[in-house]
C-alpha cells in the first residue's frame, strides 16, 4: 500500500525548548520507497539485515526469535507535541493532530538494548491502542486483534552520538521509518534504529565483494 494523504493541519517548526529531542540519525545515506521495494546490494547491506530492516514483519517478534529472550520495552518519553512536525519523517502529515510522540528502547529481558524507536500518534488514539504503554506496540495492538499493515517508506544509514552511548556500540547505524495502517487509515509513524550488537545473531552488516 502506497502512502497517500492530504494533510489537514499546518506544519509548524518544533520548539526544542518545549519538546525533548528524539534520536534521528545524521544521515550518511538514505533510500526511499523504491529502494525498500528493490532492496540493496549485498555489499551495502547483507541479506539477513535486509530481512530485518526491509521486511514487513514485527521487529519485536524478530528480536525475540534471534535472541531467544522476550523483547521488553523501556518507555523513555511520552510527549504531547501538538501540531509540530517534530523533525519527524514527512509521513507525520498523515497522522492528524494534535499528536503525541513516544520513545522507547527495545531490549532483551536480561537488559541488552537492541533497538530504539520513536513513534507519533494522534493524541486521541493513544489510550485506545496503547492501553498498556509498557509493552511493545505490536503486542499491544495484537491483544486488540487490530488488523495492521506496516508500510515501510524509508531506510537510513547514519550517525548518532546519543545512540552510540545508549547501545554501547559504534556507529554508523541502520534504521528505517514506516507507517502503520489500520482499517485503511494511517495510525502511526514509527522510526526505528537497530544496534550493531545484532551482528552476533545476523552476521556482518555487509558482504564482501
Amino acid at each position: 500500500m502506497t502512502a497517500t494523504f492530504n494533510p489537514k493541519d499546518t506544519k509548524r517548526a518544533p520548539d526544542p525548548h518545549r519538546y525533548p529531542t528524539w534520536h534521528a540519525l545524521t544521515p550518511v545515506w538514505e533510500g526511499g520507497e523504491e529502494t525498500v521495494i528493490r532492496g540493496l546490494p549485498h555489499t551495502q547491506l547483507a541479506p539477513a539485515w535486509q530481512i530485518l530492516l526491509l521486511g514487513d514483519g514485527s521487529p519485536t517478534r524478530h528480536l525475540k526469535l534471534l535472541t531467544g529472550e522476550p523483547t521488553e520495552v523501556d518507555v523513555i518519553d511520552m510527549s504531547s507535541i501538538g501540531l509540530s512536525d517534530d523533525r519527524a519523517p514527512q509521513l507525520i502529515e498523515a497522522v492528524p493532530g494534535p499528536r503525541l510522540r513516544r520513545q522507547v528502547w527495545l531490549r532483551t529481558a536480561s537488559g541488552q538494548r537492541l533497538a530504539y524507536a520513536a513513534s507519533w500518534w494522534q493524541t486521541s488514539m493513544v489510550d485506545e491502542y496503547l492501553q498498556n504503554k509498557s509493552i511493545p506496540i505490536w503486542d499491544s495492538l495484537s491483544q486488540l486483534h487490530a488488523e495492521l499493515y506496516r508500510d515501510i517508506q524509508g531506510i537510513h544509514y547514519g550517525h548518532s552520538a546519543a545512540l552510540e552511548a545508549a547501545f554501547g556500540e559504534k556507529g554508523p547505524f541502520w534504521g528505517r521509518h514506516y507507517l502503520f495502517w489500520h482499517r485503511k487509515k494511517p495510525m502511526t509513524v514509527i522510526y526505528e534504529v537497530f544496534s550493531p550488537y545484532l551482528t552476533k545473531y545476523l552476521g556482518p552488516m555487509r558482504m564482501e565483494a
